[in-house]
């Protein structure tokens, strides 16, 4: 899934396929490990991360954060997480420095409090990592260690809305893993690590493969995706010992290769991403029972299965519109979201301006959108029009190192 990079280390650039079943994604696993990651590179000015602030009281004109996940055992792949800022109004990114010594950060998430970014390594023997990020008076981030996964290829995490527990999901062992949170934003021991050993695989492949853990919006649950099982899986989460129990799991077409899901803001229902298919699955969510309904396959618009593979959905803030990233047909496709979220209307594909869109987001306020192009090395950036939703370019791309990560603060 990665392909040649082409451009060379470091996160100072300026605005400027194939099967994934045969692929080795993963194929920089097994590299050997970086030195210990503590050394923060020297950035421009003093990089602060401001706690999240809302829409209404944001200045219109103001530099935000923003971090790249990347593959550092990639040819030409970066050096760690990337510091930038975003331009709230013309969307245009600038490089702050680099946080290095922290391995293949290729997923990243923020704590909800703002202070504490988290990685996962994606790497043979996984790990996450906790960066402690500076306040408004500035400084620089400061890693705070990582911890095992207890599983291979770790490719996505999240933190549960209450702050004390970081899921994460390793892709390659079909697993996922909890850690506890301290009041540093330090990780501890891992505390739960649950293999999906049922149902059996889907066609092609060789076992399960988590490739992402959520916790649902009422946050009663949570959903891990799993691309080898065909399956979305659900838990409760103790939030005491921070261990799952299994509660149900709902079965997608066999060959589907579920990759990511994403809740509609009502909570109601869930749209998923999946793969190998090349289709998109509206789901209805029960929060009393944890179980999730698949809905029938829906184009993406971007071609057949087997030249394109989507890779994740983003939703609106106000839930009117939904967004998806193809890879190998490399654009956005632009769904009008109906009947109070239970429906995804088709409207039209753009050119996403880069190669193989890995992953998307879009900025607090929801006015931009963000594309992080793994194999063009570069993450661009849209302007979202209210009331219609229509994407138009904010200009050139923002040079990135092997870019499949980006998270706008």
């Amino acid at each position: 899934m990665h392909g040649k990079a082409e451009s060379s280390k470091g996160f100072t650039g300026s605005a400027g396929g194939p099967d994934p079943r045969r692929l080795n994604r993963r194929r920089f696993l097994g590299v050997g490990a970086l030195a210990a990651a503590s050394v923060v590179a020297a950035a421009p000015a003093p990089f602060a991360a401001p706690a999240p602030a809302s829409a209404s009281t944001r200045p219109r004109a103001a530099a935000r954060p923003l971090f790249l996940g990347t593959y550092t055992s990639a040819e030409g792949g970066g050096t760690g997480v990337g510091l930038a800022t975003y331009d709230t109004v013309t969307g245009t990114i600038s490089g702050a420095g680099t946080v290095t010594g922290v391995e293949n950060p290729s997923y990243l998430a923020v704590h909800p409090d703002g202070t504490t970014l988290y990685t996962v390594n994606e790497r043979q023997d996984g790990g996450v990592t906790a960066i402690a990020l500076p306040g408004a008076g500035g400084g620089s981030p400061t890693v705070l260690g990582t911890r095992s996964t207890g599983g291979a290829g770790p490719t996505h995490l999240s933190v549960h809305p209450g702050g004390r527990w970081l899921l994460s999901a390793n892709y390659t062992s079909g697993s996922v893993a909890v850690h506890p949170i301290g009041a540093s934003g330090a990780l501890g021991e891992r505390t739960d690590l649950v293999t999906h050993s049922a149902p059996p695989p889907g066609p092609g492949q060789q076992g399960p493969h988590a490739h992402q853990i959520l916790t649902t919006p009422d946050g009663g649950h949570v959903l891990a995706v799993d691309l080898g099982n065909d399956t979305v899986y659900t838990y409760r989460l103790d939030t005491s010992a921070g261990t799952l129990t299994r509660v149900s799991y709902a079965r997608l077409r066999p060959g589907a290769g579920p990759r990511h899901l994403t809740f509609h803001p009502s909570g109601a229902f869930a749209y998923l991403a999946n793969e190998l298919n090349n289709t998109v699955v509206v789901c209805a969510y029960d929060p009393v029972t944890g179980e999730l309904a698949p809905g029938e396959p829906q184009s993406t618009g971007a071609g057949q299965a087997g030249g394109n593979f989507p890779a994740q959905l983003v939703v609106t803030g106000d839930g009117a519109f939904a967004y998806l990233a193809n890879r190998g047909h490399n654009s956005l496709t632009r769904y009008a979201v109906e009947a109070s979220g239970a429906r995804l209307r088709l409207l039209d594909t753009v050119p996403v301006g880069g190669d193989f869109p890995r992953q998307l987001a879009l900025s607090p306020a929801g006015d931009l959108l963000f594309a992080a192009n793994q194999r063009s090395n570069s993450v661009t950036v849209f302007h979202v029009a209210p009331g219609t939703g229509e994407l138009r370019s904010a200009g050139a791309p923002f040079r990135s190192p092997v870019a499949v990560c980006v998270l706008p603060l």
